[in-house]
């Protein structure tokens, strides 16, 4: 969290007082969890994900991957999804997605 905490403020040509003065906490404070002495408590982490637009995993460095809808797939040739490294064609996508849908009670037309 330390180097994203910098690289965040640095990124908005902030000084800590700055990103402190604008998180309502002491410059020393926030210093503390720039340099990893103090830890921020769970309110203090979403005043920071907010501040800095970022989400908390993305404070700890843990980067989600962005969600893809598999029906985006059949449209896509960029994108695929396999089983056994052997590609799915539209085919068997369309009854994976059928099969899903059965299995999870929801009706389709």
């Amino acid at each position: 969290m330390l180097k994203q905490l910098e690289q965040l403020r640095k990124r908005n040509n902030w000084s800590q007082q700055d990103a402190a003065d604008r998180l309502g906490i002491a410059k020393s404070t926030y210093a503390g969890y720039e340099s990893g002495y103090r830890r921020p408590p769970l309110q203090a982490l979403i005043q920071i994900a907010n501040l800095f637009e970022v989400s908390i995993d993305h404070l700890f460095g843990r980067e989600c991957q962005p969600t893809i809808e598999i029906t985006d797939m059949l449209y896509n040739e960029k994108q695929y999804l396999s089983i056994d490294n052997v590609p799915l064609d539209s085919d068997e996508l369309c009854e994976f997605i059928a099969f899903i849908r059965v299995k999870r009670g929801i009706r389709t037309e």
